[in-house]
C-alpha cells in the first residue's frame, strides 16, 4: 500500500481512477446477472465484492490520498460497492424464488393417491375365529342362534337347575345388575338360550350359541372376565354320550387339526348329568407339564433374554426344566364343559324327557385361538394392540 503523500496535491492513484472502478462495477454487475444459482451467486459476490476483490483493494489505497482527495474518493468507492451489493441482493432474492418454485413442482406431493406404505388394518382374530366356528356347525346342518347377555336369573340359573343356594349364584361369581332384586345378571355361560331356544322351538332341536359371557374371574395368562364362548345343544330321541363324543371329536378335528390329543374328565354341572371337562393336551410343554431349560420364560413371553435367564434360574434352579405356566404344570388345558342334558332342564323348557335326550357343551373361543396359533397370554387379546391383529392377516 502507498504511504500518504502530502507534498502535492492530488496525487493520481491507479486502483482508485474513475474509469477502473466503473469498470470493476461493470464486472460485477455482468458476474451478478450471469449467476444461474446460488452457489454461483455466492461464488460471484466473493470474486467481486470480498476482501480480494478489485472494489475492496481500491478501497484500501484511500488512505494513500491527501486529505483533500478522500472525501469525493470515498464518496465514489462507497457509492460503487453499493451498486454491487445490491445487485447481488436483487438477484439472489431472485434465485431463492425461482429455487422455491423448483421445490414446490419436483417435490409436490398427491395426497389422494394411495401408497403401499399406508398400514394395512385386520379384523380381530377372535371375531374371524367366531365366524369359523358358525360355519362349521352350519356346515353340519344345525341353526346358529343369539342371546341377551343382560340375562334374566330365571334363565341363566334356575331353567338350567341351578338351586338357589348354588355358590355359582352368589355375588362373588356372578355380576348382578342394580338393583340385584331386578333378578338381572350379566350372563355367566352362553347356556341359558338352551331354555330360549327350546321354549321358542320345541324338539327336536341342533343349535349352537356363540357369545360374550362375563365371570368374577382374575385376568391372567388363560381367564379373563369377559370371554367369547359357544354353546352347542343337540335335543332329539335316542341320542347319547357316543354322539356327544362324534359332535366334541369333529369340533376337535375343525377348529385344532388332526392329531390334536384330548380327553374327557368327570366332572359335575347342574344343567348336565353325566358331566365332564373337556382337556386338550398343552401345545406349549406338549403335555409334559415343564418347558426346556432356558427356553421357558422366552417361549411363554419374556421380553427380554436377561428376564428369560432369571426367570429359569427362578423356577428351575437345577435345570431340569421349569413348570409350564400356560397349563400350571399339569400338561392339559380345559376346553369346556359338556355332558348330557339333565332331565330337569328339559322339563322346565316344556320338552319331555322320557321321549327326548339331548347333550350340550360349551367352549372357549379365546382357549381356542390359544390352541389354533400358539397364543401363550390371554391378555394379549384384550390389551387393544394393533400389531396382535395384524399377525393374524384377514384369516385365523
Amino acid at each position: 500500500m502507498s504511504a500518504p503523500n502530502k507534498d502535492f496535491d492530488p496525487v493520481q492513484v491507479t486502483p482508485l481512477d474513475a474509469e477502473q472502478v466503473e469498470g470493476a462495477v461493470a464486472d460485477a454487475l455482468a458476474a451478478v446477472a450471469a449467476a444461474g444459482d446460488l452457489e454461483e451467486l455466492a461464488a460471484a459476490s466473493r470474486a467481486h465484492g470480498g476482501d480480494r476483490s478489485p472494489l475492496a483493494l481500491a478501497n484500501r489505497e484511500i488512505g494513500a490520498l491527501p486529505p483533500s482527495a478522500k472525501a469525493d474518493a470515498g464518496r465514489r468507492m462507497g457509492q460503487a460497492r453499493r451498486r454491487v451489493a445490491d445487485a447481488v441482493a436483487e438477484r439472489r432474492a431472485v434465485l431463492e424464488a425461482e429455487r422455491d418454485a423448483a421445490v414446490l413442482v419436483t417435490e409436490a406431493l398427491d395426497l389422494t393417491q394411495p401408497t403401499s406404505r399406508r398400514p394395512r388394518g385386520a379384523r380381530h382374530p377372535l371375531g374371524l375365529l367366531v365366524e369359523r366356528v358358525e360355519d362349521f356347525f352350519t356346515g353340519l346342518g344345525w341353526s346358529v342362534l343369539e342371546g341377551p347377555e343382560v340375562e334374566a336369573e330365571w334363565f341363566n340359573f334356575d331353567a338350567l337347575n341351578f338351586g338357589p343356594d348354588h355358590p355359582a349364584r352368589q355375588m362373588q361369581d356372578t355380576f348382578f345388575v342394580d338393583p340385584p332384586e331386578d333378578g338381572l345378571v350379566l350372563r355367566t355361560h352362553t347356556s341359558p338360550v338352551q331354555a330360549r331356544a327350546l321354549l321358542d322351538h320345541g324338539a327336536p332341536l341342533y343349535v349352537a350359541v356363540p357369545g360374550r359371557v362375563f365371570r368374577t374371574d382374575e385376568l391372567d395368562a388363560t381367564h379373563t372376565p369377559v370371554f367369547t364362548q359357544v354353546e352347542g345343544l343337540a335335543v332329539d330321541e335316542h341320542l347319547t354320550m357316543a354322539h356327544l363324543r362324534g359332535a366334541l371329536d369333529a369340533l376337535v378335528v375343525a377348529m385344532l387339526g388332526e392329531g390334536t390329543v384330548t380327553r374327557l374328565r368327570p366332572a359335575f354341572f347342574p344343567f348336565t348329568e353325566p358331566s365332564a371337562e373337556l382337556d386338550v393336551r398343552c401345545p406349549v410343554c406338549a403335555g409334559t407339564g415343564v418347558v426346556a431349560p432356558g427356553a421357558g420364560a422366552r417361549a411363554q413371553g419374556a421380553a427380554t433374554a436377561a428376564e428369560e435367564a432369571a426367570s429359569t434360574r427362578a423356577d428351575d434352579p437345577a435345570g431340569e426344566g421349569a413348570p409350564c405356566r400356560t397349563c400350571g404344570g399339569t400338561g392339559w388345558i380345559e376346553w369346556g364343559g359338556c355332558g348330557m342334558v339333565n332331565p330337569h332342564v328339559l322339563r322346565a323348557a316344556g320338552v319331555d324327557p322320557e321321549r327326548f335326550s339331548g347333550f350340550a357343551f360349551g367352549m372357549g373361543i379365546e382357549r381356542t385361538l390359544m390352541f389354533r396359533n400358539g397364543v401363550q397370554d390371554m391378555r394379549d387379546m384384550v390389551d387393544g394392540d394393533a400389531r396382535f391383529s395384524r399377525r393374524f392377516g384377514v384369516e385365523v
